[in-house]
């Protein structure tokens, strides 16, 4: 099995910066592509920023030039910086890890709140 931790959610005022961390462990032979998505209430769940084992990135229009998305393949970590939070930025935030053993499977973890005030 393969567990898949955020954590570094919060409360934020805007113009704020959090940082968010996401480790994967369990039976993982190598872990492909991880990322970021988040859902806000009343909202479909929608990707934020991923970042390949190779280390090349996508995001979100809404969040380039704000949020940097980094990796530490050692430790199956993937790191998401958001800078310049605006209110809008408010979801539950959801890691996601593309975990290879014989094949690919996703894995998510269960999520942590951002909020960030006005």
């Amino acid at each position: 099995q393969v567990q898949v931790v955020e954590s570094g959610g919060g409360l934020v005022q805007a113009g704020g910066s959090l940082r968010l961390s996401c480790a994967a462990s369990g039976r993982i032979f190598s872990i492909n592509s991880m990322g970021w998505h988040r859902q806000a209430p009343g909202k479909q769940r929608e990707l934020v920023a991923t970042i390949t084992s190779g280390g090349s990135t996508n995001y979100a229009d809404s969040v380039k030039g704000r949020f940097t998305i980094s990796r530490d393949n050692a430790k199956n970590t993937v790191y998401l910086q958001m800078n310049s939070l605006k209110p809008e930025d408010t979801a539950v935030y959801y890691c996601n890890a593309k975990v290879v053993h014989v094949r690919e499977y996703d894995y998510w973890g269960q999520g942590t709140q951002v909020t960030v005030s006005s």
